[in-house]
């Protein structure tokens, strides 16, 4: 197995927690209200100070400034950004920055961001639906970043990309009314070295975030709460880790997932499943199912779940490789389940470590090499 960056650091991390373990127990905690300069947090940046930046109301109008310089004055908020964006230098070979301080519609329509952009919604920025377009989006571009942003509407996507490389989204809220949150296009060239810090969907739709075709990506959380299908869906993408996914009733009365693996996500381009999805935390309340990984997915490793009460199976486990579920908990809902199809090769190497309360544990067909350690008032059957 090839390790990449990512995982080069990964492997170093997980060395190092080893090493350390025996020790940690050694270790003198400081004393309480102590203080350590050396360790605490930076504070958080606060939103604005770019570059350029828009201000106003729908009833004073907009004005857009590039360091300090007015590039629009009107009655358009949309015309605003989209002057905003225009007046960073074109030669940039490094972000310049675009701070939306002003909340209005932005009616249907798109806002493209080029390559060294940072873009962000300080405001409140309502969208309007632009048929197989995000209402913010970047295709084809390079060094993107969308720090803050806050969202209302019913886009078509409420953000939309491909063919990114070194794309970081920061603190993003969507409070939507239908559409999909966060979309990386299927049938586009992939994306490379994607980061998402917080990433909040109410609402949609759809999915909360559906990935394709990426390479590389960190993303820390995923909440979604009342979304149609999938809080978090990765397709057909590789080398990533996924600190946690919360949701809640999404995709009620569909076989979609709270979080979702499907289309050849973690196979590598030798054909194999080495690890190379690290999954630290999926919790699930209603809704649909709890955990999906289904047409030919897997090389992941899940460190813990917290199900409950999904309406359709809390876990399917259908033609993937290589699936570990290393700790949690299962607690009613709908069963826990290893499955297969025939047009697909046969699900195999699997490891699943829970208790499971006040629901059943099945494997058919048998899969190839299926561990099972389940604890709790579960009904098992397996192989």
């Amino acid at each position: 197995m090839t390790l990449t960056p990512r995982r080069r650091i990964r492997l170093a991390i997980a060395t190092a927690a080893a090493l350390l373990a025996g020790a940690v127990a050694a270790v003198a905690l400081p004393q309480a209200g102590a203080e350590n300069a050396d360790t605490a947090p930076a504070p958080a940046q606060a939103c604005g100070g770019g570059d350029a930046v828009v201000t106003g109301s729908q009833s004073s109008g907009f004005t857009a400034t590039y360091h300090g310089q007015t590039v629009y004055q009107g009655e358009y908020y949309i015309t605003a950004i989209w002057e905003a964006i225009g007046a960073l230098d074109p030669n940039r070979t490094s972000q310049e920055k675009v701070s939306v301080m002003a909340s209005a519609w932005i009616g249907d329509n798109a806002i493209d961001l080029p390559s060294h952009t940072a873009f962000e919604v300080c405001g409140t920025m309502d969208v309007g639906y632009v048929g197989g377009k995000g209402a913010i989006q970047a295709i084809g571009a390079t060094d993107v970043s969308i720090p803050y942003m806050n969202m209302r509407g019913a886009p078509y996507f409420g953000m939309r990309f491909a063919d990114v490389h070194g794309l970081h989204l920061g603190d993003v809220n969507m409070y939507l009314t239908g559409g999909l949150g966060i979309r990386f296009e299927r049938d586009l060239p992939g994306s490379t070295d994607v980061t998402m810090d917080d990433i909040y969907v109410e609402g949609a739709g759809s999915h909360a975030v559906e990935t394709w075709n990426i390479d590389g990506f960190d993303i820390g959380r995923v909440t979604a709460r009342d979304v149609g299908e999938s809080g978090l869906l990765i397709q057909n993408s590789t080398d990533g880790w996924v600190g946690t996914v919360d949701g809640e009733n999404v995709g009620a009365g569909t076989g979609y997932a709270t979080f979702r693996m499907a289309n050849n996500n973690g196979q590598e381009s030798d054909g194999g499943y080495d690890t190379n999805i690290w999954v630290d935390n999926v919790i699930s309340r209603g809704g649909g199912r709890g955990v999906f990984c289904v047409s030919q997915s897997g090389g992941v490793v899940i460190e813990n779940v917290d199900l409950a009460n999904n309406g359709n199976n809390a876990i399917l486990i259908e033609n993937c490789y290589n699936v570990s579920i290393r700790d949690g908990s299962v607690n009613g809902g709908g069963e826990v389940r290893v499955a297969a199809r025939s047009e697909f090769p046969n699900t195999r190497d699997v490891w699943i470590h829970l208790e499971v309360n006040n629901t059943s544990v099945r494997e058919s067909p048998c899969g190839d090499n299926v561990n099972w350690e389940i604890t709790g008032n579960a009904s098992v059957n397996v192989c």
